[in-house]
């Protein structure tokens, strides 16, 4: 007899329906045998001892016959434990321990144990949009993923501990309306709660010039690299950066979250990324760790950074190699993983903050101590990163020592909530701006389309419609364009730099001032690496 059950397998951070389909022999044999046929991988191959010892251990007998499980469709490749309870479900349904003869309007996915139990597996947040996509009523998955998969509208998730409870509901769905009410997440409520950081710019003594460019790289999106001497406090600083960072919308927490449902590294009791991630790499991790792989690729470093932040502390120490393959994404948001069975795209449209010592041993330009390093020494230190990764970096600033005046004085510093709020307030005229660009380019090419939400994330077509400079502000950038030989690339960070300044000012075109404190954020360049 022939029964079919429905679930999912999990590509990039997209999910693909799957039908299972399981057939059994007439033919009694010494013992039950199992073939699982439509590309599985030894996970999916392993999983009929799981069902085996699950099926006998909730109190069902299979008959010793030959069993053969069909994943359709067969030329994909599929791979994880969550196939185990829509093979189980099959199985029974096969031998006629259900009541229920269609299984269309429901998608089954869990790793079983041996006692029954059912365990978390990853992807189940676009296991669920992938059925709501495919007008699948019904969502059974385990009770550890059930509110990640809730925050999904327009599905029906019922959340389970074991095999006998997922039979029992199937049965009860054959006899009319499911019994047990599917579990309701209101994601707005999850955004809308009170964010509280354990870290707070109200500790930071000093470092006045440093501060206003996180405001500002916070305030616009932008990538920031910060070089000093060691303890000046460049990684206190970037620790305390996601306190100011904007809340994320919903469309950002929802992609958010699905990498790292796909990733398995998000917490089953929050459901949802309610902040913006905040990732920092050891400069030990490789090229593959950063940016993603496999034989089915997964999301690295960058795309789980993905709307918020990755920190690189100490980046000369980073191999040349890993902090190369940063360039696309930086300039792209996505990255391309291609391999022989595949290729797959993530998102990776992060905040870039590194931080640096200006030589081997630390000391370079500090007035304090003296650097013992020569200039062949602090040359090769320095050209570890190469100009075009710094050309993608749109400001960059000295972190000098700080005086110890500044360090014991008793005058209160400015604390993150006030920072927040004129981040906040520059991000919804951004918001504004941006919103009303999407309505018009409706309709239009998935490149014109795509939604921007910070000034850093602006197109060439949208620069030249939002950064109109004042003629004063016109020559200045043409005059530091021509005596500091700035890249095309430089002169558009620049008008993104100086339109989200000119936000913070609430001005609505780029005057003098804005353009001069943007320049000024790309001249260090020239004294380190020239």
């Amino acid at each position: 007899m022939l029964f079919k059950a429905r679930s999912a397998a999990v590509y990039g951070i997209d999910a693909h329906l799957i039908d299972v389909e399981v057939d059994f022999s007439q033919i009694k044999l010494d013992k039950e045998q199992f073939s699982t046929v439509g590309l599985p991988d030894a996970a999916v191959r392993e999983s009929r001892d799981r069902v085996r010892s699950a099926i006998k251990n909730s109190g069902f007998e299979i008959p010793p016959t030959k069993i053969t499980i069909n994943l359709a469709p067969a030329d994909l490749k599929k791979e994880g434990s969550g196939f185990d309870l829509p093979i189980a479900i099959g199985i029974l349904g096969a031998y006629g321990a259900l009541t229920i003869r269609e299984l269309d309007d429901f998608l089954l996915v869990g790793e079983l144990g041996l006692d029954g139990t059912l365990r978390a597996v990853p992807g189940t947040l676009p296991i669920a949009v992938a059925a709501r996509a495919n007008g699948i009523k019904n969502v059974i998955v385990p009770a550890s993923n059930a509110r990640e998969a809730a925050v999904v509208e327009g599905v029906n998730v019922y959340p389970v501990k074991s095999l006998i409870e997922v039979r029992e509901l199937l049965n009860s769905a054959a006899n009319g309306p499911i019994s047990v009410a599917p579990l309701a997440v209101k994601a707005g409520e999850l955004l809308n709660e009170a964010q509280s950081f354990p870290s707070d710019f109200k500790d930071v003594r000093g470092q006045h010039v440093a501060k206003r460019a996180l405001e500002v790289a916070a305030a616009g999106g932008h990538n920031i690299l910060m070089i000093g001497p060691p303890g000046s406090g460049k990684t206190m600083l970037a620790k305390r950066l996601p306190s100011i960072l904007a809340p994320l919308k919903f469309e950002e927490a929802l992609e958010t979250t699905k990498i790292h449902s796909v990733a398995g590294v998000l917490d089953g009791e929050q459901g949802l990324v309610a902040y913006r991630p905040f990732r920092s790499p050891h400069h030990t991790i490789s090229d593959a760790g950063l940016i993603g792989g496999g034989m089915v690729p997964r999301p690295g470093e960058v795309s789980l950074a993905h709307n918020g932040l990755l920190f690189l502390d100490e980046l000369p120490e980073f191999p040349r190699n890993v902090l190369e393959v940063l360039r696309q994404p930086l300039e792209d948001g996505t990255v391309t993983i291609s391999r022989a069975a595949m290729s797959l795209s993530f998102p990776a449209r992060f905040m870039l903050a590194a931080a640096m010592n200006p030589c081997p041993c630390g000391y370079f330009n500090d007035k304090r101590r003296e650097c013992m390093c020569t200039p062949p020494m602090i040359q090769r230190y320095v050209s570890k990163v190469s100009g075009p990764l710094l050309d993608r970096i749109d400001i960059h600033i000295e972190v000098p020592a700080v005086e110890y005046k500044e360090l014991r004085g008793g005058a209160a510093a400015e604390g993150s909530a006030e920072i927040r709020e004129r981040v906040l307030a520059a991000r919804r005229k951004q918001h504004e701006r941006f919103g009303e660009t999407a309505e018009r380019t409706k309709g239009s090419s998935k490149a014109a389309s795509r939604r921007v939400f910070a000034n850093a994330q602006m197109s060439t077509q949208q620069i030249r419609m939002f950064c109109m400079l004042e003629s004063d502000a016109e020559r200045m950038l043409e005059r530091a364009m021509q005596q500091q030989g700035l890249s095309a690339r430089a002169h558009d960070r620049i008008l993104k730099v100086a339109r989200t300044i000119a936000d913070l000012d609430a001005a609505e075109s780029i005057g003098t001032k804005h353009i001069a404190e943007a320049i000024q954020y790309r001249t260090l360049d020239r004294s380190y690496w020239s």
